[in-house]
């Protein structure tokens, strides 16, 4: 393979595009803002008070085509390129997803005579497209996993991964285990990848039920010098999107570890790569250990997760891409050998009881009081937020659900580890639904904790089947929910003292019938109800639990004493346009709804319909009113944060009504469709 010729760069960058959005967004402008380099932030339709826009020095509202998203607005490059020149910027950083790994916005970018920082146009080419890269590492001597055509794939190759060509995130990616589901797998996947990256092609490659997901970080100059900046375990995956992610990979042998370095090196040398870049590999895990390593794919850009890779070797890797598109030649001295490790999780907008699906909502708090930094190395262990919202933003459907990145830094893996699921677990967020829950459990448990000493035990199954399940229950358990609602209605009683409702002097919670106790109910997120009890005899509280006595309590800061331990709550909420009660304390975060004694009636809701999921837009109708289904069939599809969602038939029946079309945007609840069940399954029409 002859590497790609390049001239190398000379001119300083003084003004940075941004071709991204949210936390990479932020994340870039903070390096630049370090430099001194001036920023130009880019946004759609309705993000003017986005925080990477309210952060960077100028920024430009890019258009949307007509009929289509907000998202779209960053896949195109014209546009781009176009704010780029209406700005002032002579250099564009693309983050990562939407067009970051696009050769021609590449090549329009450095047609217009901008600095693209990132890898040449025709590296991206090679690399940016996976069948293309796994050519490319097979001819140099990179072992590879197979690449099939969707329409090659036999019963013999099963079961495989349909796998978007372009971009990444988990994007377009479905696991296939029988002939009779590829078209419509495969047909979905290309689906979430024209969304996503803008390019809907896909191939199929064997799926491995047990690998190790690791990837090596490199860094290459104009003059010829690759870095290997050590290695990156994303094991820990949920639905092939990657949840945690640490440096080193834990548990690798010298030599397998080696292998990896050389083989990411001899690939950045065999194209003239430049820029940061990560190669992919995937090393299956056996009864016996650990088997060869094959490469997967090299993607072209920053990766979500390189703050692990910044904390252990203190590098800042947005400031080496800038000044490796600058044209500075990396240090002879090589690169800085890793100390400690350091483990990231992805905080993402969803609901583990429902399925996962995203979630949206109005954030009243978003807080993880442990983070000392955002947006630059940890120089010292400790914790680092990289984030794209804050609190009082709205969370919606038309991009990423991932609210943020948590880092932990320690001195070894352990360190870390603790130092992390201690930080999730006293973050505050409040309002949206997320997998803060499923994160600390995961990395308190012993295969996650024991990688280092048994390899095997941390493979990409590790978050499936009965364990994820697991996994995804709530930090706090019924008691403490039951607590919470105590310290919750506790709380309520004392706010009422302050609210003008009671005479001065009137003790908070005075009946005129002492003998009958408070009582309150709430609900808890999964549907539990919970019912508080307790009298106010004289200002005290006196809950009807013998086991729990009120030490303090105040409209916010609820402290009990239960079995003879003190437990204090923090109480928060409702908050305006909730209903909702926040209940935070060492046993677990809580969320509750009071139930309305007095509730109104609900509507009326024809038995047969069924309401959309969450907030979309209707990306097809696979069927026709009059239509005989049968269960399970996909009625509908929806696209939302960028992923395709399936209304199916919860039952066999003919379609009466549907009152929406390709293209609709729906809130959640909206009806999608309406159907007459029957009794037996006849089947689709034919």
């Amino acid at each position: 393979m002859t590497p790609t010729s390049h001239t190398t760069p000379t001119h300083p960058i003084s003004t940075l595009l941004v071709a991204n959005r949210g936390e990479i967004a932020r994340r870039v402008i903070r390096t630049c803002r370090t430099l001194g380099v001036a920023t130009v932030a880019v946004h759609a339709p309705g993000e003017e008070d986005a925080a990477h826009v309210r952060e960077a020095d100028t920024a430009v509202r890019l258009p949307v085509p007509e009929g289509r998203g907000p998202v779209d607005a960053y896949l195109d490059p014209g546009a781009l390129v176009a704010a780029a020149r209406t700005a002032g910027a002579d250099a564009v950083h693309p983050g990562y997803g939407f067009l970051s790994e696009n050769a021609d916005f590449a090549r329009a970018v450095t047609d217009a005579g901008l600095t693209w920082v990132g890898p040449s146009a025709e590296a991206v080419e090679q690399m940016g497209s996976k069948t293309l890269a796994k050519k490319v590492a097979r001819d140099a001597g990179v072992p590879v996993a197979d690449a099939l055509d969707p329409a090659d794939v036999r019963a013999e190759h099963l079961p495989v991964l349909v796998k978007a060509v372009s971009g990444g995130g988990g994007r377009g990616m479905r696991v296939v285990r029988d002939l009779g589901s590829l078209t419509e797998e495969a047909g979905a996947a290309r689906a979430e990848a024209a969304s996503a990256f803008g390019d809907p092609a896909v191939f199929c490659e064997p799926y491995v039920e047990r690998g190790r997901h690791v990837e090596v970080q490199i860094l290459a100059d104009h003059h010829g010098t690759v870095w290997v900046l050590g290695e990156r375990d994303c094991s820990a995956q949920r639905r092939h999107q990657k949840v945690l992610e640490e440096a080193p990979a834990p548990g690798l042998s010298e030599e397998v570890r080696q292998r990896l370095h050389r083989a990411a090196r001899d690939l950045a040398a065999a194209i003239g790569y430049t820029g940061a870049g990560t190669a992919e590999f995937l090393v299956p895990v056996t009864d016996e250990g650990l088997g060869e390593p094959v490469f997967l794919e090299m993607n072209t850009r920053l990766q979500v997760e390189h703050p692990v890779t910044e904390c252990v070797t203190g590098l800042d890797l947005v400031e080496w891409q800038l000044r490796i598109a600058e044209g500075e030649p990396l240090p002879g001295t090589g690169p800085p050998a890793p100390r400690g490790h350091a483990v990231e999780a992805r905080l993402y907008a969803e609901d583990p009881g429902d399925d996962w699906r995203p979630r949206t909502g109005t954030l009243h708090a978003f807080d993880v009081p442990a983070a000392g930094l955002s947006f630059v190395p940890l120089t010292a262990p400790g914790v680092r937020l990289d984030h794209g919202v804050e609190t009082g933003d709205t969370v919606g459907t038309d991009f990423d659900p991932m609210l943020a990145k948590v880092i932990a830094y320690g001195h070894d893996r352990r360190d870390a580890l603790r130092r992390l699921s201690a930080a999730l677990a006293q973050a505050r967020l409040h309002g949206v639904g997320t997998n803060r829950d499923l994160l600390v459990r995961a990395l308190r448990h012993p295969d996650l904790t024991h990688a280092e000493t048994g390899p095997e035990r941390l493979h990409t199954g590790f978050l499936t089947g009965d364990r994820l399940t697991d996994l995804a229950r709530p930090l706090a358990d019924p008691a403490t929910e039951e607590l919470a609602a105590l310290a919750a209605s506790l709380a309520s009683v004392e706010a009422a003292r302050g609210n003008g409702v009671l005479p001065p002097g009137v003790p908070a919670g005075w009946r005129n019938l002492p003998s009958a106790p408070h009582r309150r109910r709430h609900t808890t997120p999964l549907g539990r109800e919970t019912t508080s009890s307790f009298r106010s005899v004289r200002g005290a509280h006196l809950p009807e639990r013998e086991d729990v006595r009120v030490l303090s309590a105040t409209p916010d800061r609820v402290v009990l004493e239960v079995d003879g331990l003190r437990r204090a709550f923090d109480v928060y909420g409702p908050h305006p346009g909730g209903a909702d009660v926040y209940v935070e304390s060492a046993l677990g975060s809580v969320t509750l709804t009071p139930v309305d004694p007095l509730p109104a009636p609900e509507p009326t809701v024809d038995p047969g319909a069924l309401p959309a999921p969450l907030p979309g837009t209707v990306t097809a109708v696979d069927v026709a009113v009059g239509d005989r289904v049968h269960e399970g069939q996909t009625l509908l599809r929806m696209e939302a944060m960028k992923m395709e969602h399936r209304v199916t038939a919860p039952a066999a029946g003919t379609v009466r009504e549907l009152p929406v079309a390709a293209g609709d945007r729906v809130p959640a609840g909206a009806p999608l469709a309406v159907l007459d069940h029957t009794d037996n399954d006849e089947g689709p029409d034919q």
